[in-house]
């Protein structure tokens, strides 16, 4: 079966050239939304779930959650959990906090990204609310506290692999993005 029937020689090599240009470059495409949704439905790489509401079912097993902060290179803010670790029931709503700070005389503009280890935990990790959800603006000299609601899901305790997961970290990286528009504009009003 031939790709292009009607052309010979170096315009059918052309042609062929092209079509795995678009091949490729609609494969790149699609590749970051469909990566993100295969870490999601599997929790393969520490990718977490999101939920309306706690879970029905509390056991009495408890695990620990770990919280971890850090920022990329060249992210002005200083951001940490406020409490670095906790115990909570299997299925119990837990709620976290990182605090934010903006040392710097401008507004800055930021975004989360996240995972949680082991990887194997982010399929029955269950978050509720979450700062990283949304862009955070923090003006000059502002500091924030930041809240995440969570459970872990109680079928982990059934699970081949869940049920050996003793601790769990859930990992905040913040890096910065452009200033939202209606933000730069306030801040070219103001002078800043």
């Amino acid at each position: 079966m031939r790709l292009f029937p009607g052309l010979t020689g170096p315009k059918r090599t052309a042609a062929q050239g092209a079509a795995v240009v678009v091949l490729m470059g609609s494969l790149a495409w699609a590749s970051v939304p469909f990566y993100d949704w295969f870490c999601r439905v599997t929790g393969f790489g520490g990718a977490t779930n999101v939920a309306e509401a706690a879970s029905d079912v509390v056991l009495d097993e408890t695990i620990t959650v770990r919280f971890d902060a850090s920022r990329e290179r060249g992210m002005p803010w200083t951001f940490t959990p406020v409490e670095r670790q906790m115990e909570v029931r299997i299925g119990e709503m837990g709620l976290a906090f990182y605090e934010a700070h903006n040392p710097t005389d401008r507004p800055v503009a930021g975004q989360a990204s996240y995972n949680v280890t082991p990887f194997q935990a982010g399929a029955f990790f269950d978050k509720i609310e979450c700062f990283c959800f949304e862009q955070q603006v923090l003006q000059p000299g502002e500091t924030v506290l930041m809240p995440v609601s969570f459970f872990v899901d109680p079928v982990i305790v059934d699970d081949r692999e869940g049920q050996y997961i003793h601790t769990i970290t859930l990992s905040y990286t913040f890096y910065e993005i452009d200033l939202p528009e209606e933000f730069e504009q306030a801040a070219l009003d103001t002078g800043n």
